[in-house]
């Protein structure tokens, strides 16, 4: 009988974090060691240049923690960014890593989808697929909460807020993209708070792998109540900035008076008077925020279910089924009539153009960091 070396114990702490990803332009503001704290000593601001998470213990100052020092590891164990993140959420989804030619990630079907019933299909983005899902869901107890994105307060306005919806009027309220940036994860408290026990999460590529990455290194209860979970397609987002400085000054686009928004090789605008606008994408360049300047994952890799309204099939969303908990839930979705279904090779523009997107996200993960995310990316010709 061979000896097995035992497993090196995690002993990382915020101080690896802070150096190796907070402060090296790794960190995309997923909000993963937010949540994860058990001590509370991380904070997070939803403001235009922030969307970071910092250290709040004056003691310990910004780059180290009391309790990391006692040995909490709890905000490396959580961070989706952090080491060797991705094969470890590939061998906690698929049982393996990725391959050189999976630039997409691991997935087991590409299909169209748009929802059946009219009013989720109007309220919802291109097919209206996530809110059909996160509806399905409630209703058949397979969660009792989503955590989703809102837009802040009652009177309009396009500032993207993390938020729970637990019901049909709540699931439509958080419907549509926003293309800037909402941490989802941060309602997490919020859910826990009202006595929620299973929950979905809908996110960015970023957010969807912080559950994997937490279940593989046992981050403890946090990860748990997080049962489904539903990825966006992303490619970047946006600087809350971007509307006062650019949508208002330049096209007289007043924030709390857009309808809908969307990118289709353009910035489209619907105003809610009826008005339509669209804008250059390379005009909107200068506001990525920097969370997403090296993040190499369009995909949604570690999602159950990943979507996205690419390609020519407008009213269709794009949606790649990843593990057998995704596969089930669409196969009795449509078993029960509520979502329409077709090849994902009826619009092959779309599939192309996701692992094309998908590549060139990858391209962008730096050199100097681990390298996994690079796998499969084609060296330049010098």
């Amino acid at each position: 009988m061979t000896d097995v070396a035992p497993k090196p114990r995690w002993k990382f702490q915020w101080a690896e974090l802070y150096d190796e990803v907070i402060t090296s332009g790794l960190c995309t503001g997923c909000a993963g060691c937010v949540i994860a704290c058990p001590h509370d000593v991380i904070g997070y601001k939803h403001e235009p240049g922030a969307y970071k998470p910092f250290h709040l213990e004056e003691d310990f100052g910004a780059s180290d923690c009391g309790h990391g020092q006692k040995g909490c590891t709890s905000c490396t164990r959580a961070c989706p960014r952090f080491r060797n993140w991705e094969t470890e959420a590939d061998e906690h989804l698929f049982g393996r890593a990725r391959k050189e030619d999976e630039m997409s990630g691991v997935y087991r079907d590409i299909l169209l989808v748009r929802a059946s019933d009219d009013r989720i299909y109007e309220n919802g983005q291109d097919g209206g697929l996530v809110s059909a899902i996160l509806i399905w869901c409630l209703e058949n107890n397979i969660i009792d909460g989503a955590l989703v994105s809102m837009l802040e307060g009652d009177t309009g306005g396009w500032k993207a807020m993390p938020g729970v919806a637990t019901n049909v009027d709540e699931v439509l309220a958080s419907a549509g993209s926003r293309y800037t940036y909402s941490a989802n994860t941060i309602a997490y408290d919020e859910a826990i708070d009202r006595g929620l026990k299973d929950l979905a999460l809908v996110g960015m590529s970023c957010q969807t792998s912080i559950a994997p990455v937490m279940w593989h290194r046992k981050v403890g209860k946090v990860s748990k109540p997080i049962k489904l979970n539903i990825g966006l397609l992303c490619s970047k987002s946006f600087d809350d900035s971007l509307f006062d400085e650019l949508f208002t000054l330049k096209y007289g686009i007043a924030k709390d008076q857009i309808a809908k928004m969307n990118i289709k090789g353009v910035f489209q605008v619907w105003m809610k008077n009826g008005d339509y606008h669209e804008i250059p994408l390379k005009e909107c360049h200068a506001w990525t925020r920097e969370g997403c300047n090296y993040c190499p994952d369009f995909a949604a890799e570690h999602a159950d279910i990943s979507t996205g309204g690419i390609g020519n099939e407008t009213d269709w969303t794009l949606t790649v089924v990843r593990t057998e908990l995704g596969r089930a839930i669409i196969q009795a979705m449509m078993a029960d009539g509520v979502i329409d279904t077709r090849p994902g090779d009826d619009d092959p523009a779309a599939i192309a153009l996701m692992h094309r997107l998908a590549e060139k996200s990858r391209a962008r993960w730096p050199e100097w960091a681990n390298g996994e995310a690079r796998v499969g990316i084609t060296k330049k010709k010098k």
